[in-house]
């Protein structure tokens, strides 16, 4: 029989939806689940993007430029203006999702065995992608105890290597749903100035921010211009995942340039994607307020909760909408697959990440689970009783 490639059996599997088989075959035995695991916002999509969709009349789906629809780069340049981020349409390459500006990045700034350095617990996929783009990523520990905050800049300086190309950052954080303050926006700024690398800012989370707290876009860090490249979305913005459009976003032309060649590559962005992205782009702020505000109340669900819970602990989350929580387990990895295999209170439970995933060192966050709060506050509210009680008999259980 022919042989998989390394590189395809060293592909890490997703710890959001590995545990998938196992919450189906809860369901098929009758088990309501309520899904904590995956980002996937209830928020009806914005509705120009769904209208714009509606209303497509053209005869022939055609392939957009590879750059993307000038129309729809020069409205995203609107909208970044809006937020204090000046930039041209020639500095905006279209992708299909974050995800796809991502690895474009990672192709277009490493070679083969170069490093990223990222404050973990982080992104799980960030692993896949640098798995696909031939790269290495560099771990630096970011404690549950200091609720995720950047690690010291000591930490960067003694993780940077000949071979360190750039520093990766989620502001706000999935998982920890940790928001990076302008000090620490700062901190980085002077670590890629005086190593001459590069900062990549995944900012996809930027609209949903709490109380009171300000996003500090990488965009707007002075003098590193050239060392800065942004990834975005649309997809948790307007509710709107499966649209899957994204873009990289940079002022450095020789990356832009460079991505160029690989977006030729795969021909185009979504063409129904960049419609949809367009028109979203003139809901209004209200709808974003709303958001905001449910966001915030279903946080506050799920931080009660756990507080309700003896021997758990969570940092309260400035921004997205996830928490990452530590509970009285002996593995999150055995206690999340064990509420879908062998438990159920009254017929429901609870599906969750296990953060484990989520680090790239072995044997951290093996106490610890990530929670998306995407669901109304009712359900929410069942979730956290159900967490509980399930905790009070699951045999893992320590006693811290």
């Amino acid at each position: 029989m022919p042989s998989i490639s390394q590189k395809g059996k060293s592909m890490p599997e997703s710890p959001i939806r590995k545990l998938v088989p196992f919450a189906d075959a809860a369901k098929s035995r009758g088990v309501k689940v309520f899904h904590l695991n995956i980002g996937q916002p209830d928020i009806e999509t914005s509705q120009y993007a769904l209208d714009a969709v509606r209303n497509y009349s053209e005869k022939i789906i055609e392939y957009s430029p590879s750059q993307g629809n000038l129309s729809y780069r020069k409205r995203l340049c609107e909208y970044y203006a809006n937020i204090g981020i000046d930039i041209t349409p020639d500095q905006v390459l279209v992708t299909t999702g974050g995800s796809e500006a991502l690895v474009m990045a990672f192709q277009t700034i490493m070679d083969p065995d170069d490093e990223v350095i990222i404050p973990e617990p982080f992104y799980a996929n960030y692993n896949g992608f640098a798995k696909n783009a031939g790269i290495n990523v560099k771990p630096i520990f970011s404690s549950i105890d200091s609720g995720f905050a950047l690690p010291d800049i000591a930490e960067f300086e003694k993780a940077i290597t000949p071979k360190t190309k750039a520093i990766l950052i989620c502001n706000p954080n999935n998982p920890t749903g940790y928001l990076y303050s302008k000090e620490e926006m700062e901190t980085l700024r002077q670590i890629i100035l005086k190593h001459d690398i590069f900062l990549i800012a995944d900012e996809v989370y930027r609209e949903f921010c709490y109380d009171g707290k300000t996003h500090h876009s990488a965009m707007k860090l002075k003098d590193v211009e050239n060392n800065v490249i942004l990834i975005d979305s649309t997809s948790k913005r307007y509710s709107a995942c499966g649209i899957r459009v994204g873009c990289l976003v940079t002022k450095n032309k020789d990356v832009i340039s460079t991505a160029m060649k690989f977006a030729q590559a795969r021909l185009s962005p979504p063409t129904f994607g960049q419609i949809a992205g367009e028109a979203a782009l003139d809901t209004p702020a209200e709808y974003f307020d709303e958001i905001v505000k449910e966001y915030l109340s279903r946080r506050d669900v799920c931080i009660e909760g756990i507080k309700n819970i003896e021997g758990a602990f969570c940092p309260v989350p400035q921004g997205a909408f996830y928490l990452v929580a530590r509970l009285p387990i002996d593995s999150g990895d055995n206690f999340c697959k064990w509420m879908l295999t062998d438990y159920n209170y009254n017929g429901k439970t609870v599906m969750m990440a296990p953060a484990s995933g989520f680090y790239s060192t072995p044997e951290r966050g093996t106490q610890e689970v990530r929670i998306s709060y995407c669901l109304k506050k009712e359900d929410l509210k069942e979730a956290m009783f159900i967490l509980n009680e399930a905790l009070k008999v699951y045999p893992g259980r320590t006693n811290k």
